[in-house]
């Protein structure tokens, strides 16, 4: 019998130079057009933040400059302490506020000559309406001022602070403008004789909130943003690095540590506003803390950044090489002694890394604050946990939502003092964690 024929092979095609070289300029053009996208994104990325940035120095840059005006002021005994008592009471109750309006009134007649009582109403307002107390807090300070005729730089008007920066413009006519022809004269006077400059804002840094943008600060703020940072350190570092060794290395897989972890990943993706009605149903209205104030803040910020510590901390631990850990077992070391002997600081550069991730979040967090009532006007700054205290992400959202050219500076420049303390916290975490490398 004759065999079958065996089946006919499979024609092979062939593939000629000219179709090769065309599959290579398909795949340079797509790689091209991969890079150029990469290449686009990061251009826009970076064109962005730059916009960001400038719109936010632009409008925030000027408030670290304050307009003053040099005024000689009549501080005679007759007018402060008649009696000559040196009572602090008496001495506090003198008429400051017509002692400097009657100062600018008077640098105001040597320019213009006579004024109307319109006109001296007008001059008056160039001074900030908080001068008088400034110039009781001097006096008050230097009892050597009383009976002397002397030379203080008070703060100006917002307005006029703003028509020295340049923020209110010239060539618009005059019924639209907060400054009229009288005023703009005085002024250019007071800055031709060197009795009216700028000076950097320490007003900004050392007094609290107030109802004057002139000389309103942030100190309330900075100083409770500080008491809930420390408390975030003090209770989340402990207790997101415990969870994180306990999950990580002792605990045995079981539904509770799955069911544990799937939540600690979920918690890390709720709405900050969330942990806000947390702290407020919990510590307020359980518990019974005071509202607006730094405990409170600092224990909703600590529920809030937990997740993010303890996720961090894991994958530190888990990048630690089990040559390590079998290494400190060969050696006779227990299961304690070879977590926190031997692998705990290897993974410190991870964990330091994701404490201050953690740190930045709770720092720039606005919604959870808000909810326990810390959007309040606090005109001084306490280092008490439970005295009433405010936040720079706050304050931000308060001085955004004031009228007045003023306070949209302050806003700015908070929001300046944000990124910069950002920026800070994010080199310090770099810094740290290389530190830690090269030692290790």
């Amino acid at each position: 019998m004759n065999s079958p024929s065996p089946p006919p092979a499979p024609a092979q095609t062939a593939i000629t130079a000219a179709q090769t070289a065309r599959i290579a300029q398909k795949r340079h053009a797509r790689n091209t057009w991969l890079r150029r996208c990469g290449l686009a994104g990061i251009l826009l990325s970076i064109s962005l933040i730059v916009i960001l940035f400038g719109a936010v120095l632009t409008i925030g840059l000027s408030a670290f400059w304050q307009t003053r005006i040099l005024l000689e002021l009549d501080l005679s005994i007759e007018r402060i302490d008649p009696d000559q008592t040196g009572d602090a009471q008496i001495i506090s109750k003198a008429n400051y506020r017509a002692i400097v309006q009657e100062a600018i009134v008077e640098k105001a007649q040597q320019v213009t000559g006579a004024l109307s009582r319109q006109d001296r109403r007008a001059i008056r307002a160039l001074v900030s309406k908080i001068a008088p107390y400034l110039v009781r807090d001097q006096v008050l300070d230097n009892r050597a001022l009383i009976g002397t005729r002397a030379a203080l730089w008070l703060p100006a008007n917002n307005d006029v602070d703003a028509w020295v920066k340049g923020k209110i413009r010239r060539d618009i006519e005059e019924s639209r403008r907060p400054i009229n022809a009288l005023q703009a004269r005085v002024i250019d006077d007071l800055m031709a004789t060197g009795r009216l400059d700028r000076f950097f804002n320490t007003d900004f840094f050392t007094r609290a909130a107030s109802s004057y943008p002139e000389v309103s600060g942030l100190a309330s703020a900075m100083v409770g943003s500080l008491m809930m940072v420390l408390i975030v350190v003090a209770l989340a570092l402990p207790l997101g690095v415990a969870a994180a060794i306990y999950l990580e290395e002792f605990a045995r897989p079981s539904r509770w540590v799955s069911l544990i972890e799937i939540n600690i990943n979920n918690l890390a993706a709720v709405p900050s506003i969330v942990f806000g009605v947390l702290g407020l149903a919990v510590f307020i209205n359980w518990f019974h803390l005071p509202r607006s104030t730094p405990i409170v803040g600092g224990l909703v910020l600590t529920l809030m950044t937990l997740p993010t510590i303890i996720i961090a901390a894991r994958a530190a631990l888990q990048a630690v090489p089990h040559s390590i850990r079998q290494a400190a077992f060969g050696l006779g070391a227990s299961k304690v002694q070879t977590v926190f002997h031997h692998v705990l600081p290897v993974a410190i550069p991870g964990i330091i890394t994701g404490l201050i991730i953690g740190i930045t979040q709770a720092v720039g967090e606005t919604a959870p604050l808000i909810m326990i009532g810390m959007a309040a006007f606090i005109p001084e700054a306490s280092f008490d946990p439970l005295s009433p205290a405010t936040a720079l992400p706050v304050q931000v959202y308060m001085l955004a939502g004031l009228p007045g050219r003023g306070y949209t500076e302050l806003a700015g420049a908070t929001i300046i003092l944000l990124l910069v303390l950002v920026l800070s916290l994010n080199s310090l975490a770099a810094f740290l964690r290389h530190r830690f490398q090269k030692r290790l």
